[in-house]
């Protein structure tokens, strides 16, 4: 008998995480692909019920959604931090379907879109199949990064003193590190120093700049540091103690690759290395109203054509042709 080619059509529905979806979640918690590091290493369950719920609250900038195509059912985050302009994709599960889940990504695209965002950032492992997919929906890969695990010792006393909160007189020395530092390519998406956020290495000068996120399961840090500075490598050990006295919490450095000179400093310090990880920026097209002026019209006096006629006015356009 003659084969036959059977194919069936699949409807896609993505839509918004609804109230009745959260006792189902259970099945997904050790599935979850986190795409943002410093959320899952400091805030533990990216599925916890509480943190799910927080998009009821509009303060925050949070948005889950749910697509189910088939047999197959894809949840999926992004979130905007406070201060920030740009969006994160938070997290993806089950993690075994992110290459079936194309109409989730551009749901979840389209919605920080809605939100005025500008770039919608993910972190993922550079053998992750999630990776290739993420490239063929428009993601490109703007740095690399590798997230280490800084051991807990006890620095000296000068040391931990020499970290200070970023304040109002420290701010150009920092934005000047930051021009320096940052590629002009990832400047429109790293976050810009701000008075209050992160904590400065100084002696005579600022020589190094931390941005810090913390939570209940750990810190992240993610510093920038000049080449030239006095503030490495013990001064990270310091670091570490200054945001988690006594070893209470893990710290986690963020070292992004154009910091790589780094890598060999914490590896003598006795920092464990996390698997590297693509920075990839989707750029968005963000609507915009722009008010355009017509053009003046102005009146001028047009010679009659023929004698007796009457003279009229004509509009002529201000504009060359």
């Amino acid at each position: 008998m003659p084969g036959y080619d059977v194919r069936v059509a699949v409807t896609v529905l993505v839509r918004p995480l609804d109230l009745f979806d959260i006792p189902s979640l259970g099945r997904y918690r050790r599935s979850v692909l986190a795409l943002d590091s410093a959320a899952a290493l400091t805030r533990g369950n990216l599925l916890a019920a509480g943190r799910l719920l927080a998009y009821l609250d509009p303060r925050h900038r949070l948005y889950t959604a749910v697509m189910e195509a088939g047999d197959v059912t894809c949840l999926g985050q992004i979130a905007c931090r406070r201060g920030e302009r740009v969006g994160r994709l938070v997290f993806v599960a089950p993690g075994g379907e992110v290459e079936q889940a194309a109409a989730l990504y551009e749901h979840l695209a389209a919605r920080a879109g809605q939100w005025h965002l500008p770039y919608l950032l993910a972190e993922v492992e550079e053998h992750c199949p999630l990776f290739q997919t993420l490239r063929l929906g428009g993601f490109a890969t703007y740095a690399w990064q590798r997230i280490w695990t800084l051991p807990s010792g006890t620095p000296r006393a000068a040391l931990t003193r020499s970290w200070q909160v970023l304040r109002g007189i420290h701010l150009p020395e920092v934005q000047s590190l930051y021009a320096q530092i940052v590629p002009p390519l990832l400047q429109p998406v790293e976050p810009w120093p701000q008075t209050g956020r992160g904590l400065v290495c100084r002696a005579e000068t600022v020589s190094a700049w931390a941005r810090v996120v913390a939570g209940p399961r750990g810190v992240w840090v993610q510093p920038l540091i000049h080449p030239d500075s006095d503030c490495a490598p013990e001064h990270l050990l310091a670091l570490a103690w200054t945001l988690a006295p006594g070893g209470r919490r893990p710290v986690y450095l963020c070292v992004r690759s154009y910091q790589a000179w780094l890598e060999p400093l914490l590896e003598d310090l006795g920092a464990l290395a996390g698997p590297r990880q693509a920075v990839m920026v989707k750029r968005l097209a963000v609507t915009q109203k722009v008010e355009q002026a017509l053009p003046k019209m102005e009146k001028a006096w047009v010679k009659p054509a023929a004698p007796g006629a009457a003279y009229h006015f004509q509009g002529l356009n201000r504009h060359k042709q």
